[in-house]
């Protein structure tokens, strides 16, 4: 049997942990190079998503201009002087008041609902979120509709003059964008000032009511709407017929 010379031991000591290297190893520690400068992973934001994020941070970017909301196709309301009085008289709205109503193909209300604006910034996505809380408060969403059968208006009561100002831009944008995620059409957005209200994008508008009018009783409100007789359908007019006879 011939005996082989034993290899020198290249391993390392016994007992040196093996994550630790030693003071000869010429390797720089995990996440280091040898100048010292630490090491990141990842990759660098676009241009594109810093404009992006950028821009939804900046609340101005949240506020629809009159000729956006011009040429949105916003439908026009058929007696907006009897919506406004109707919202008015049920509401009672006071300076910073907002009301957000829900209206039937034919303009018969469904819901709606006041409430007071924070002293934020105006910011249209605050008033998205304040909107679409109270709409999902007072009606169910259609959201299961191909097509939005009901139409959702915004009164709000402020200072000033009639003309367009950045928190009208914000409660457009925000009233446009709540239709949206509730399944409803975007209607009309209608200021009520002390010169009286006017719906914004359209050019009408009147002097009764206004900020500083006393709101008609909803009684006396409900009288003057008029009120279709029920005729019965075809049995009804069959015993029309016969009694005239």
């Amino acid at each position: 049997m011939v005996s082989r010379p034993a290899r020198p031991f290249t391993g390392r000591p016994f007992g040196l942990r093996r994550d630790a290297p030693s003071k000869s190893d010429p390797r720089p520690q995990c996440g280091l190079v040898p100048e010292g400068r630490t090491v990141t992973f990842g990759f660098a934001p676009s241009s594109a998503a810093s404009i992006s994020t950028s821009a939804s941070a900046n609340p101005l970017a949240r506020m629809l201009e009159p000729a956006e909301w011009a040429a949105a196709g916003i439908p026009l309301l058929r007696n907006p002087r009897e919506v406004v009085s109707g919202l008015h008289a049920r509401h009672r709205p006071g300076p910073t008041t907002a009301v957000v109503a829900v209206l039937d193909a034919d303009e018969r209300l469904n819901a709606s609902a006041s409430f007071t604006r924070r002293p934020t910034p105006a910011d249209g996505w605050v008033f998205r979120n304040a909107l679409l809380a109270q709409l999902r408060r007072v009606i169910p969403h259609d959201l299961r509709r191909r097509t939005p059968v009901r139409t959702a208006v915004l009164l709000y009561c402020r200072d000033g003059d009639a003309r367009w100002t950045e928190e009208d831009g914000a409660w457009m944008w925000g009233l446009r964008d709540a239709c949206t995620l509730h399944g409803l059409r975007c209607g009309a957005y209608i200021t009520l000032t002390r010169d009286g209200w006017q719906v914004l994008g359209e050019g009408r508008g009147g002097r009764r009511p206004s900020s500083d009018s006393i709101p008609e009783s909803m009684e006396a409100f409900a009288a003057a709407e008029p009120v279709q007789p029920r005729t019965g359908g075809a049995a009804s007019e069959l015993l029309r017929r016969a009694a005239a006879r």
